[in-house]
């Protein structure tokens, strides 16, 4: 389960970071600086998603050497980081300590209700995959 949920935190990260930092320039991870700042952010940021990815990676490597890989569970594991890091962004990072914004425009509301219902739609799919699986490991070749 944490192989996926790392996995699925650090590929959500790396697709924002990508996106919205670097291609369409909306923000930085941290805009209450100078550019330069929030550029130093993104990198930070983009450190962090891959070190998360690498993390679950190493895991998932771990399960499938163990024979212990529960396909089903592992893609719940991704919605469920996925959609967790993303909703923590929209909330926290967001709206609390407000660091930045997904954009800056006046109706940014519009933005906001998007990113928080995609976060809480990969959240639901997450936990119906991962409910739908039992605690028992079962090899990779059986279906689940």
């Amino acid at each position: 389960m944490w192989s996926g949920i790392l996995f699925g935190l650090g590929m959500v990260a790396f697709i924002d970071e990508t996106i919205f930092h670097q291609l369409l320039h909306w923000h930085h991870f941290y805009d209450k600086s100078t550019t330069n700042v929030g550029l130093v952010s993104d990198g930070l940021f983009h450190a962090f998603s891959w070190f998360a990815t690498i993390g679950g990676l190493f895991l998932f490597a771990d399960l499938r050497r163990r024979k212990s890989l529960v396909w089903k569970r592992w893609i719940g594991g991704i919605y469920l980081g996925a959609g967790v890091f993303q909703l923590y962004d929209g909330i926290i990072q967001h709206k609390i300590m407000r660091i930045h914004q997904i954009r800056y425009v006046d109706n940014v509301i519009v933005y906001d209700v998007i990113w928080n219902v995609i976060a809480a739609g990969m959240i639901v799919v997450g936990v119906i995959l991962t409910i739908k699986t039992n605690n028992n490991k079962r090899p990779q070749g059986v279906s689940s």
